[in-house]
């Protein structure tokens, strides 16, 4: 991917993690050089600049967003999804790194297949994009994928691999998912558990002919404290993705405060959270087609779980927030496919329920769409406006008022459950290591 030219970006309310401030900010090589605050006086003599987008007004300028969990269905479902079109949805919804899921066709499950994928998207040059490599050969289940061939620690022998993951589906067995576990340790990188394996009990419910909402709650559940158990004696960094329920939140709460750091196998975790059930219950299920396109794994959950799911981002039990981008298409859906597209909207949705309704600030929202789910991937050089930081921003409008439209999405899926609903903030433009590679060619407000 090659580095932008010189970029200085002028008058603009600079918001990251840690900082809310009006300024100023030069890119060189890629790179953030230096930070110069409101009013300051910009040195000519030492910005050998070759373009200049001017802020003002009510534009926000933030680290670009990374997203820990998308689906991106290449190969092997151009119906649902290409590269391109999910790289161009990305940049569009300011996310400018993105780890995609293994369940493809073939199952991203060899060196080779995820790199060819890397190749692909670096010669794009839309985002930094981070194939998973499954656990299993082929996602079945039965036995270990070639990370048990792989050198470790993998992030000094294989850059592009930064996390390993068997989302769409939980690993049965116990004893399998433990070896799985202790590989990602031996390799050094997290491994994203998508947590659905319910046992007896979730297994009874459905044979009792109990709803989804019921036996999904179970194996969510199960699974979480599972995997919390396995990960316990198998050391290694741990990932929960798309958490849903307050239960799994308690549990997850629980282990870090017990069991985080101890002893001599490092055991670390993390979890996350999708707009949709920050922002939808199940009624919106139901209205929408509990079926189809209301369908959604996990699904959407009661409003004391999405207020669970809240007050997990705001005590930081739940350290980031992932979209779960999953398209499909409109027959996909009528036939019951679960899953939701959402790279476009993931930012203006959390904006507007969780920053506006004044439960999160804006900053601390930035730490949980850039600056966390970085250092979860061992990114240390994105997710803030700093020197010495990727210039990886985005351009948004926090005062724009939008509505959904998912004919106008770059996504193929067009399965949105918030379409033709009314949003505030936009994004505008995304920056890639100093290069523009989003603008938006239209007024917010027609969007």
């Amino acid at each position: 991917m090659s580095l932008g030219p010189g970029l200085l970006l002028e008058d603009f309310r600079l918001v990251d993690e840690s900082l809310d401030m009006r300024g100023s900010v030069w890119i060189e090589k890629g790179m953030i050089r230096e930070i110069f605050p409101q009013n300051a006086r910009l040195p000519e003599t030492r910005l050998p600049l070759h373009k200049t987008i001017q802020g003002g007004g009510t534009l926000v300028l933030m680290p670009a967003l990374v997203d820990l969990h998308a689906h991106f269905r290449d190969p092997g479902y151009p119906e649902k999804e290409t590269l391109e079109s999910a790289s161009l949805a990305a940049v569009a919804g300011g996310y400018g790194t993105v780890v995609c899921m293994a369940n493809t066709h073939p199952v991203l499950d060899t060196r080779a297949k995820a790199g060819t994928l890397k190749e692909r998207s670096c010669a794009l040059g839309l985002v930094d994009l981070y194939p998973v490599l499954a656990l299993t050969q082929g996602m079945e289940g039965k036995a270990l994928s070639e990370i048990r061939l792989l050198q470790g620690p993998v992030r000094e022998t294989e850059s592009w691999l930064r996390m390993l993951s068997e989302d769409g589906k939980d690993v049965p067995s116990d004893e399998l998912l433990y070896r799985a576990l202790q590989e990602a340790r031996r390799l050094g990188i997290p491994v994203s558990c998508h947590c659905d394996a319910g046992g007896p009990e979730a297994e009874a419910a459905k044979a009792a002919g109990k709803k989804r909402e019921v036996w999904s709650r179970i194996e969510e559940n199960h699974a979480t404290r599972r995997v919390i158990e396995l990960a316990g004696r198998a050391g290694g960094q741990v990932h929960i993705a798309h958490v849903s329920t307050r239960e799994a939140v308690d549990l997850i709460r629980k282990a870090k405060e017990t069991r985080q750091g101890q002893g001599d196998k490092g055991f670390s975790l993390s979890a996350e959270a999708t707009p949709h059930h920050l922002c939808l219950t199940q009624e919106h299920a139901k209205a929408l087609g509990e079926e189809s396109w209301g369908r959604v794994n996990p699904p959407l959950r009661t409003e004391e779980d999405r207020q669970a799911l809240i007050q997990g981002l705001m005590d930081g039990t739940i350290d980031a927030i992932a979209t779960d981008h999953a398209p499909h298409t409109e027959a996909d859906k009528l036939q019951g496919a679960a899953g939701f597209t959402g790279l476009e909207t993931g930012f203006a949705l959390c904006h507007t329920e969780l920053v506006l309704q004044d439960r999160l600030s804006l900053s601390r929202l930035s730490s949980l769409m850039s600056a966390s789910p970085a250092r979860i991937l061992g990114l240390t050089e994105r997710g803030r406006i700093a020197p010495g930081f990727r210039g990886d921003l985005l351009v948004a409008d926090t005062e724009a008022v939008w509505q959904v439209n998912r004919g106008l999405f770059k996504s193929r899926g067009k399965n949105s459950p918030f379409t033709g609903l009314a949003c505030m903030g936009k994004v505008l433009m995304t920056i890639q290591q100093g290069r523009v590679v989003f603008e938006a060619l239209v007024s917010p407000d027609t969007y």
